[in-house]
């Protein structure tokens, strides 16, 4: 990797080999980064379903929506966020929190990423804590307040073949801190003292953070296989084995829940709605399409986390599909041929993704069409010199996205307009939580950023 960005490529825009160690190949940034061959777009088209799409067609803003207002919620509070998406079962569209969009204060919580390890692990806060997980698997509590550390618990192993490992995180439920990781466990600890309550070592690194729904922890390894474990003993209850894909994004995608359905995305571009109880598969769709002008989009992995919002499910791939699916029939109502490794975020009338070239667009949830694309690198011709860009969330109606070189940037969500950028001091490379009345960034240096 080129020294100066590969911990940003390794985390985000690598490719993987996975073995059956925890160790993960990445390539160089020529080679691998997505922005190397030129972007291909095309036009979200009229209908419900998208069946096949022109190459060289562009997404665009669609003529009939240009200028057209549309309904967003008013902000409401969330006092907790215990799983990486936010409380199960329940999706908040506009979250009371950071209206003054300032920097109250930055913690460091551990180790950052360097060339070997990464911190991938999406904040999560319960209780008047934020649990955060460094890049060598320490889990941290901080107060949600002040950022003060209340506790820290190391859980990587002494064995030889666990030297290098990264990826994983948390969740939280019922007093408890759920924990998976890149080097092959997954853990339950004690959420006010950190002691550790069981731990379940597993065959494959976990990339993901897990999901804890209906008594089970979910979780996805690198080997496309959805885990679950009984919250209560650790014990292992059902598993589904997706298709193996050999090459991969290095992060990775958090199963989703949905009353007794868990939707799970894998590195294959398969999104699979299972039973919670007994992993019974109810329907499978494949989000991925070749490109002839982006080799880059043979990489089908789907590495945002599913989201269901009013009986449909919104997720998109790194190939360049972006859909929303029927919920009970996995029938695709619509899709945009975007090329995403971020979690949608759908509110009132439409819902926001962020593409690979940094574009954040406002689609319709009804029609599939673009009610506008706000280009945030924008002016820059260089591909190397473009930003990535993590997100979006809506908090105190704003949409809220965070970047590769350190910034915090605040949008108008019905115009796209960027109202306020801040400076995080570090890149930051995983979508941002809103809780409790603020909003809480991780950056790639293992810091705890909190806006008010």
């Amino acid at each position: 990797m080129i020294a100066s960005r590969g911990f940003l490529t390794a985390v985000v825009l690598g490719l993987a080999v996975t073995a059956a160690g925890c160790s993960t190949v990445s390539g160089t940034v020529d080679r691998l980064n997505p922005f190397k061959p030129k972007d291909v777009k095309d036009e979200a088209a009229d209908g419900r379903r998208i069946s096949v799409i022109a190459f060289d067609e562009k997404v665009v803003v669609a003529e009939e929506l240009a200028g057209q207002d549309f309904f967003l919620p008013p902000a409401a509070a969330v006092p907790t966020w215990p799983n990486p998406g936010g409380p199960a079962d329940t999706l908040t569209e506009n979250v009371e929190a950071a209206p003054a969009f300032d920097v109250a204060w930055k913690r460091s919580f551990g180790k950052g990423s360097n060339a070997k390890v990464h911190v991938t692990a999406p904040p999560v806060m319960a209780d008047g804590k934020v649990f955060v997980m460094d890049a060598e698997a320490d889990v941290v509590a901080l107060d949600a307040s002040t950022g003060a550390q209340l506790w820290k618990q190391r859980l990587k192993s002494d064995n030889r073949r666990d030297k290098v490992g990264f990826g994983g995180g948390v969740a939280y439920a019922n007093g408890k801190v759920y924990v998976s990781s890149g080097y092959r466990f997954v853990a339950q600890l004690d959420a006010n003292t950190g002691a550790v309550g069981w731990r379940q070592d597993v065959a494959s690194p976990i990339h993901g953070a897990p999901t804890v729904h209906g008594g089970k922890v979910f979780a996805i390894s690198t080997d496309n296989e959805l885990l679950s474990f009984d919250t209560a003993t650790g014990n292992p209850t059902w598993n589904f084995q997706a298709l193996v894909e050999p090459a991969r994004i290095l992060s990775a995608s958090s199963p989703t829940a949905a009353g007794d359905v868990i939707i799970a995305a894998f590195a294959s571009g398969e999104l699979v709605a299972m039973r919670s109880g007994n992993g019974n598969d109810l329907w499978n769709n494949a989000l991925s399409r070749a490109s002839r002008t982006n080799a880059l989009s043979e990489i089908r992995d789907v590495a945002g986390r599913p989201v269901v919002f009013k009986g449909d499910v919104f997720a998109a791939s790194h190939s360049g599909v972006f859909a929303a699916i029927d919920l009970r029939s996995g029938q695709p109502r619509w899709s945009v041929p975007v090329a995403s490794i971020t979690t949608p975020w759908p509110a009132g009338d439409v819902v926001y993704i962020i593409s690979l070239a940094g574009e954040v667009l406002c689609v319709s949830r009804d029609s599939g069409k673009v009610h506008w694309i706000k280009d945030l690198n924008a002016g820059i011709k260089k591909t190397k010199d473009r930003k990535l860009f993590f997100g979006p969330i809506m908090a105190s109606d704003r949409l809220i996205v965070v970047s590769s070189d350190g910034r915090a940037l605040a949008l108008n969500p019905k115009t796209g307009e960027v109202t306020k950028t801040i400076k995080l001091g570090s890149p930051a490379l995983i979508t941002p939580m809103a809780a409790n009345g603020m909003v809480y960034v991780v950056t790639d240096k293992a810091e705890l950023v909190a806006i008010r």
